[in-house]
């Protein structure tokens, strides 16, 4: 049997058929088997765009060769006594990072219990549905927090800038179809999930993880440690406190008042870059017609952009986190706050697409001034909260691009796919003035690179890029403050993104012993 890999192109609504038969023409073979390895569309050219693929392709007819073998993880089942050092680990947290150190340590045979603030998945679902038709917000299960973390409800990209974790993204990527995700995931350039796909997989990790005996407690938040000796030996929550060997917070970027326990308890962390900015909303045709030069092509989704900016000042100006065909959510973490995200299912078949258009932030500069971290934390909540007073509700402060860049307001606002209405708002003056010169500066650039751009609107405010914070960690062991105690995920400040904070979770989880 031989191997060998192949690229084709193929026209975008090519079907499995023409995909096969086209393989076999060009590796040469009749008899034979494929596998996709890569998957990425090629629109450089608007009138002959096509997917192009690259394809390992297996047949007695080819010379001999092996297929690649794909670098995983297989985590060793160790004996463990319970009572021993190290047996029990307490993990608080039930987003990627949390649910992936779970995942690693209970097959590594630790005894896991993984404590939630919020509730399961199913009645985290209802709790949005009734807040974004009646917008009464609830504290424990929003798009910020209840089982899954933030990512549930997001795009459900799967992309990461982080290195060498290849080994743990293709563990993740395994799960992910284990769990009701798509196969498509382990070959498409840019792979997502979709916050459709993603609840239902919540629900099954969390059936699999229970397979593997790992406890999960909800509605029970960590309100503060327990610590004897230089370690840590418990947690507190609501309901008692609940003993420890290990201990691992993977709570996300916006849990502040977990922040400022683990402050209170000696943990040192230092404030750091981050963005701030709104959500550009448009016509989904608009985005398709400048990146394709039509409104649809069969068999692709919806067009995806990606923009970044350099402005006269040095900030730099970027787009994140992308939905096409999605929608722009109320993502407050707080009753007191108000901000905006994106999500999108699986179809991405929304009319809108939406990003953040973010400038970057550097907390001293932007104030003058030396701040710790509590200091950070609080002039960004006072910042969240100036944009729920605006409008004195969950509506969203909004205004047209066209407005903004001319530095004015009041022009007659566009249909949005935001639920819970729309304020209009003069986002300069709500904005920190050093920002608002950079984002118009990006904005003008960006609307030169994207035909029809301008045409969008801003919806603010734009504050969950990634934490404003970053823990200080031991090196090598990974461990914060205490030996025994490790902050995992993007509420460490060290990672971002689903697999990016799922690949720190596990990392801890390789770590501990």
């Amino acid at each position: 049997m031989g191997y060998k890999e192949i690229e084709i192109k193929v026209r975008a609504a090519a079907n499995e058929d023409e995909i096969k038969s086209l393989v076999g023409r060009t590796a040469g073979v009749a008899k034979f088997t494929y596998n996709i390895i890569k998957k990425s569309l090629d629109a450089r050219k608007k009138s002959d765009i096509q997917w192009l693929i690259r394809v390992g392709v297996t047949s007695p007819d080819l010379p001999k060769g092996n297929k690649p073998e794909v670098l995983t993880l297989h985590p060793e089942k160790q004996k463990r006594t319970p009572g021993k050092s190290g047996h029990k680990v307490i993990i608080v947290g039930t987003g990627p990072a949390g649910i992936f150190a779970a995942d690693y340590l209970s097959l590594r045979g630790f005894d896991v219990t993984v404590l939630e603030r919020g509730s399961p998945v199913e009645n985290r679902k209802a709790a949005l549905d009734n807040f974004e038709k009646t917008g009464t917000f609830d504290s424990k299960n929003n798009y910020s927090f209840g089982e899954g973390g933030a990512g549930t409800f997001s795009d459900g990209k799967l992309s990461s800038r982080t290195k060498n974790i290849n080994a743990e993204r293709n563990y993740i990527f395994q799960r992910f179809v284990e769990t009701g995700g798509p196969e498509e995931i382990f070959y498409m350039t840019h792979p997502h999930l979709g916050s459709d796909k993603l609840f239902t997989m919540t629900k099954n990790m969390r059936k699999l993880l229970q397979d593997q005996g790992v406890k999960f407690l909800y509605e029970t938040p960590a309100t503060d440690l327990v610590v004897k000796n230089d370690r840590v030996t418990g947690v507190v929550t609501p309901g008692g406190i609940l003993e420890a060997d290990q201990v691992i917070f993977a709570t996300g970027h916006s849990a502040f008042e977990t922040f400022r326990m683990l402050i209170k308890n000696g943990l040192d962390f230092q404030p750091k870059n981050f963005a701030l900015g709104f959500r550009a909303e448009h016509s989904q045709q608009i985005i398709n017609k400048a990146q394709w030069g039509v409104p649809t092509i069969p068999g692709v989704k919806a067009a995806e952009y990606r923009l970044t900016s350099q402005t006269e000042g040095g900030i730099g100006v970027y787009s994140f986190c992308m939905c096409p065909g999605g929608m722009v959510v109320p993502a407050a973490a707080y009753g007191d706050t108000n901000i905006v995200n994106g999500m999108s299912n699986y179809s991405r078949s929304s009319p809108f697409a939406n990003a953040a258009v973010v400038a970057g932030v550097n907390i001293q500069q932007l104030l003058g001034k030396d701040v710790n971290a509590l200091e950070t934390l609080h002039w960004l909540e006072s910042l969240e909260q100036s944009f729920q007073q605006t409008p004195g509700s969950y509506k969203a402060p909004a205004m047209t691009i066209k407005d903004f860049l001319a530095g004015k307001s009041g022009s007659k606002l566009p249909a949005s796919s935001y639920p819970l209405g729309l304020n209009p708002s003069d986002l300069g003056s709500m904005l920190p003035a050093a920002l608002v010169k950079p984002l118009q500066e990006g904005l003008k650039d960006f609307c030169n690179k994207i035909r029809g751009y301008e045409e969008g609107i801003l919806l603010g405010l734009e504050s969950k890029t990634s934490a404003p914070i970053q823990v200080q960690r031991h090196p090598e062991k990974l461990w914060s403050k205490y030996e025994n105690l490790y902050i995992a995920g993007e509420g460490s400040g060290w990672s971002g993104g689903i697999v990016s904070s799922a690949s720190d979770g596990m990392r801890i989880a390789q770590i501990l012993e």
